[in-house]
């Protein structure tokens, strides 16, 4: 929607300004904001045109490395560790932090985050700091989980830091919404992208420096396959770039995620969103053979280089925008229209010269973002090793797929329909399930399985073998 010529855009600048500054926000987040917004009014809609991008034909492999397990121990005492932690789980229901749902019975994601590190630190004999990047509603809850393990804070160190938030911008005029019936709606997080001006605005990032932590690995808290590994820690050290990103090779079911490309102006790679598509390039961006590479969202960073970058730049690294457009009260459709401008974490790659990046497989990419992905996760399809690393069992090399119907959406209804956990899915390929069905104890999918609605609820009786041949 144009902006209304009768409130400037500079208006709705000042305004935005005016709101963060007396709700404390920190002056480097009002400043990268000020830089998205003035990005923003001018028109600029952050789309990459297909024709300006050159595909990526090849990366180096995490699977070809050969690292000096000195190099690795080396690289590993220089690096901290960031999780992304700010989700709430609102698409499956949560009203908390996604990483405290539990992945095995009593066991949390974070719960396993923090048996991965403090495997890591003892099998290198490395400090490893662990931080989560928290927001405002995941904070106490997280800390309160993080306090089962004593042992995981490092001296001098904190165990979290916020993410910065900034207000909902009314789509007409861009200026501050207001939203009387409950103002924490009016207010947004600009997305993952904020994790540069939040380690900068907290003191983290000198924090991490003054101790001698030059190096830091960042991935999302429900991507339990994220594990800090040392061959890609020695890999980043020593190729000396300032940012590294892992990628995934594309298949079928991931058309809609993030790819890498290279830009034709300068050369710099760079990570096109599916919402930085024009319609028009919709069929190349879904094209897995011409864009063969997605974002898994794992990242290496050097800190001392996103320091330097940031005080050259004011505070502002100037990542490209996304412009997300919603209503201010997500669940009322007739609520007012609102630009959320947000910005992609991995997008950092265009802004550094001599980024790198490498191809990883699908272990080190196990996110959960709905009921079903958490189904085949709690599964015996995946096996928790002693260092509590999430791993398919040797038989499988692709995971089952599973598709459930909506009344599994939300994470209260799903677990209720699953009482005694999850069925056998080692022996599945696929299990669709159509309707409203309550599994019973011991059930195993063998092969390709469709479950069809009959009318009411029904009941999948305790050892029911489901999609046995014949």
């Amino acid at each position: 929607m144009p902006i209304s010529p009768a409130v400037p855009a500079s208006n709705g600048l000042i305004l935005a300004e005016e709101l963060m500054r007396s709700s404390g926000v920190h002056p480097s987040a009002i400043a990268a904001f000020a830089h998205s917004y003035r990005t923003l009014a001018s028109g600029e809609t952050g789309i990459l045109a297909e024709a300006d991008l050159e595909p990526i034909e090849s990366l180096p492999r995490l699977a070809d490395l050969e690292t000096d397990e000195v190099a690795a121990k080396e690289a590993l005492r220089q690096t901290a560790v960031v999780k992304l932690n700010g989700g709430l789980g609102t698409s499956m229901g949560m009203e908390r932090a996604k990483s405290l749902v539990q992945v095995r019975p009593g066991k949390s994601f974070l719960d396993l985050i923090a048996r991965q590190i403090i495997a890591l630190r003892g099998e290198y004999g490395v400090e490893l700091p662990l931080l989560l990047m928290d927001s405002f509603r995941t904070q106490t809850d997280s800390l309160a989980a993080l306090a089962a393990h004593p042992d995981l804070a490092v001296e001098d160190l904190p165990l979290d830091f916020l993410q910065n938030r900034e207000p909902k911008l009314r789509s007409d005029d861009l200026t501050p919404v207001s939203w009387p019936a409950d103002p924490s709606l009016e207010w947004c997080p600009p997305g993952h992208g904020d994790i540069y001006t939040a380690l900068d605005a907290s003191g983290v990032m000198d924090l991490l420096l003054d101790r001698g932590f030059r190096y830091l690995f960042v991935s999302n808290s429900d991507n339990l396959g994220a594990v800090p590994d040392p061959r890609l820690a020695a890999w980043f050290v020593g190729s000396g770039a300032p940012i590294g990103a892992e990628y995934c090779r594309r298949t079928p079911a991931d058309r809609k995620g993030g790819h890498l490309a290279r830009r034709r102006s300068d050369g710099r790679l760079v990570l096109r969103e599916s919402a930085q598509t024009s319609p028009q390039d919709a069929a190349a961006f879904g094209d897995i053979n011409l864009h063969r590479y997605f974002n898994s969202n794992n990242l290496w960073l050097d800190l001392r280089a996103l320091r330097d970058t940031l005080r050259s730049n004011g505070g502002v690294l100037g990542l490209p925008i996304i412009r997300n457009v919603k209503t201010v009260d997500p669940s009322d459709p007739t609520s007012p229209e609102v630009i959320q401008i947000e910005t992609a974490m991995g997008s950092a790659i265009e802004v550094f010269d001599g980024a790198i990046a490498i191809e990883v497989d699908r272990t080190r990419f196990l996110p959960v973002k709905a009921t079903s992905d958490l189904l085949v996760l709690r599964s015996d399809a995946y096996l928790l090793t002693d260092r509590a690393e999430v791993r398919l069992v040797p038989t499988l090399t692709t995971a089952p797929l599973v598709e459930l119907d909506d009344v599994y959406r939300l994470l209260a209804d799903f677990d209720a329909r699953f009482p005694y956990g999850s069925p056998s899915l080692v022996g599945a390929e696929s299990l669709k399930v159509k309707g409203d069905w309550t599994f019973g104890r011991d059930v195993t999918v063998v092969g390709a399985a469709t479950m069809t609605a009959e009318g009411a609820p029904g009941v999948i009786a305790d050892g029911t073998v489901l999609g046995r041949a014949g």
